[in-house]
């Protein structure tokens, strides 16, 4: 076939570029190199319209040992161990074939893990949809959540914790987002980066076929009437394959056979061997009649761009390869040396022993192109003046049961019952706290993690929303007793050509590193993923934060369950009576419009910080951040989860009681505290400046409000579980 500008640009790729391919090799690119560009050049791998701005993230910090650039980060834990971990999307995929697209997400993203010669421990996962009401919904929520827990239960790794939304901006692009974590010796760490010359390259796992291929430059793009023409570029996951891979990979990772490592994700065998050939230095030549093929007469073209699933590319240390070989025998998985580094800075591809491919390895990475593209700041809106009025034939225990039988706040407990959060024996903290927490095996550590993101706040108000939601898994780590160390990313916006949408993702980047700078919470990996857009109608910007932290002792860990009747109640934070994008202002006053709630940096580190210490001296008995719904909302999850009530003090300052209970000021929690540590907690929070509000005492059912009628724990329990369950039967 020849290459023409009309096939370039089929490929994703601008006439701009394609001409600038043309300039740099000084010829016209035949179909397979052209395919290798268009691979490489998309957005999806090289980062074009994000790279300038993602510099500015904060990546250093006393406990990172590997930041962003590599497969994934790691972070010192201590006693030799270290966490590696890792946010990564799978939006378009998951829009197209919901069970095979979110399934190969939770395969690729722990191969990005024990790519690093880590054993997965934990898997985490931060789903978005488009309104119940979307015809398409229901079916894709379905898929979505059958195939994170069909692949994560077939493979043995537990999910611990996860976020489901529901909003209309996601009716055309929903979100899938999984994160994974795994343990390590931090001495026995494995990099992506070649070294070496004559090295042989080998190729392990599955074999190649044709799915998947142009999975990458699918992801980069916006949707059309014609998506499903698309389920081709959608990968097929095996986690029984996977399983064996992992097993076979540290296996061979356990001596000094391995040089470098990296798993064939997006772009496949492409992206592989490029980046381990460029962060080396060095060039690769590779047959490609000796790739192990499932399928008949495959061209180089669609060998170079298969993302078959559970395959990875490993330089190996030269006499090696028998060794290695038998180890991948003995786990029944392929196993082919196809190549070896070269010192010529070039990728060289052998077909039928004829080259059908040479480029420069510069050409394919330095060189891809990077954007600096226009963007428009957004404007912080205008404070709403909510009428008094308003709030006369409103009461307290009516409002609580419409928000907590509402989409965003209904009990998840149906997804994740389809989890298996237990397996390996780990799990200290189930999915339905504000983290998921694991024992570290055989010690008395233990790891915490969570994701979160908050869309209405960054489409508000892109640069406050990026800073909350780094916030919330500050504030989520702490509530369970883990000090927070390092974050991971993963950026979901729409299409970065237009000027707004990359205002989003600038502004939410900037209060994403402020805040991680402020909290010493440093950014180690993450993803980013534009082009969620279909009909030049993308989704509200929604980054989403994994937050890992870490707790001392696993059994100074606190959950948000109410312990014991008597106890005494109180709200840590100050509340200023911020209703404006709240869950309240949403289903009860049906307004979408105004500013977020303000972040105070001094505020969150002091009063976390402050937290911390309290827990470490056991005064706290149960916590919880205040989040989505406010005061009432959370204190009401805490009755739910303990099975107790709670008698309500009437609100001693002077706004009304809707502005006091269903806010959404930030810097909050709830935490439940002895009568006879009272003064001693008090007296602690009051020297190092933290504002607190004595809320009420637990009770054996009855929640009680003031003048409000009294609402019974059965009534809660009946409120914030039944909306989903009915949902996904009916």
């Amino acid at each position: 076939m020849n290459v023409t500008e009309e096939i370039a640009i089929e490929h994703g790729l601008k006439k701009e570029e394609y001409k600038k391919i043309c300039d740099m090799l000084k010829r016209v690119p035949n179909i397979t190199e052209l395919g290798i560009f268009s691979a490489m050049w998309n957005e999806h791998c090289s980062y074009k319209s994000s790279r300038k701005h993602l510099k500015k993230l904060h990546t250093k910090g006393d406990k990172v040992i590997q930041g962003p650039g590599e497969n994934a980060g790691v972070i010192d834990i201590g006693d030799e161990d270290a966490i590696v971990f890792k946010i990564e999307s799978h939006n378009h995929p998951s829009f197209i074939e919901p069970y095979q697209g979110a399934a190969t997400g939770v395969g690729g993203i722990m191969r990005d893990v024990f790519t690093m010669g880590a054993r997965p421990i934990a898997n985490l996962n931060s789903i978005h949809f488009g309104s119940p009401q979307n015809k398409k919904t229901k079916n894709l929520l379905r898929g979505v959540v059958k195939g994170i827990g069909g692949y994560g239960n077939c493979i043995g790794v537990p999910t611990i914790g996860g976020q489901t939304s529901f909003d209309d901006s996601y009716n055309g692009n929903i979100l899938v987002n999984a994160m994974t974590l795994g343990l390590v010796n931090k001495n026995k760490i494995f990099y992506s980066k070649a070294a070496g010359i004559d090295k042989p390259v080998i190729y392990v796992g599955s074999k190649t076929g044709r799915d998947g291929i142009h999975g990458a430059s699918m992801a980069s793009a916006t949707f059309d009437d014609k998506i499903e023409e698309k389920k081709p570029t959608v990968q097929v996951g095996d986690p029984f394959t996977e399983k064996l891979l992992l097993e076979a990979c540290l296996e061979l990772m356990s001596d000094k056979s391995i040089i470098a490592i990296q798993d064939m994700g997006a772009a496949g065998l492409t992206s592989s061997s490029i980046e381990m050939a460029s962060k080396g230095k060095l060039g690769i030549e590779l047959n490609l009649s000796k790739v192990p093929c499932r399928e008949e007469k495959m061209t180089p073209y669609e060998i170079m761009l298969s993302e078959s699933q559970e395959r990875m590319l490993i330089v190996l240390e030269n006499g090696k390869e028998s060794h290695a070989k038998k180890i991948f025998d003995k786990w029944n998985l392929d196993f082919a040396v196809i190549g070896k580094t070269t010192n010529t800075k070039k990728i060289e591809l052998i077909f039928e022993n004829e080259k059908v491919a040479e480029i420069p390895i510069d050409l394919l990475a330095e060189s891809a192109p990077i954007y600096d593209r226009k963007w428009k700041k957004t404007k912080l809106p205008q404070n709403l003046k909510f009428s008094k009025d308003i709030f006369k034939t409103l009461n307290i225990s009516n409002c609580l049961k419409k928000i907590l039988s509402s989409p965003n706040i209904s009990d998840k407990q149906w997804i994740w019952d389809q989890y298996d959060h237990t397996v390996m024996g780990d799990t200290i903290q189930k999915p339905g706290g504000d983290a998921g927490v694991v024992r570290v095996h055989g010690t008395d550590k233990a790891i915490a993690a969570s994701v979160d993101s908050s869309a209405s706040y960054c489409y508000s108000h892109p640069l406050t929303g990026g800073k909350q939601v780094v916030c919330e898994s500050w504030r989520n780590l702490i509530s369970v007793g883990a000090k927070p160390i390092a974050i991971t990313n993963c950026l979901n916006f729409g299409n970065p050509e237009n000027e707004t949408n990359m205002g989003e993702f600038v502004e939410c980047l900037e209060g994403i590193s402020e805040t991680s700078k402020y909290l010493e919470f440093p950014v180690v990996s993450g993803n980013v993923s534009f082009y969620n857009e279909t009909k030049d109608k993308g989704i509200k910007p929604t980054p989403t934060i994994g937050g890992v932290g870490l707790i001392k002792n696993y059994k100074d860990m606190i959950s948000m369950n109410f312990k014991k009747e008597n106890n005494i109640v109180l709200a840590i934070g100050k509340t200023e009576g911020h209703l404006e994008q709240s869950i309240f202002a949403k289903e009860i006053l049906d307004e979408k419009k105004g500013p977020p709630p303000e972040i105070n940096l001094f505020n969150e580190k002091n009063i976390g910080n402050t937290l911390l210490l309290l827990m470490k001296d056991k005064l706290i008995e149960s916590a919880h951040d205040v989040s989505l719904g406010g005061i009432m909302v959370a204190v009401s999850k805490m009755c739910i989860k303990g099975n107790k009530g709670i008698k309500l003090e009437k609100i001693k300052n002077l706004m009304n009681k809707f502005e006091f209970y269903f806010s959404e000021d930030q810097g909050r929690y709830i935490i439940e505290i002895t009568k006879k540590n009272e003064t001693k907690i008090t007296k602690i929070l009051k020297d190092n400046s933290v504002h607190f509000d004595k809320l009420g005492i637990i009770t054996k059912k009855d929640i009680i409000i003031e003048d409000d009628p009294i609402l019974t724990i059965d009534d809660l329990i009946e409120c914030n579980k039944k909306w989903l369950k009915d949902y996904m039967v009916n």
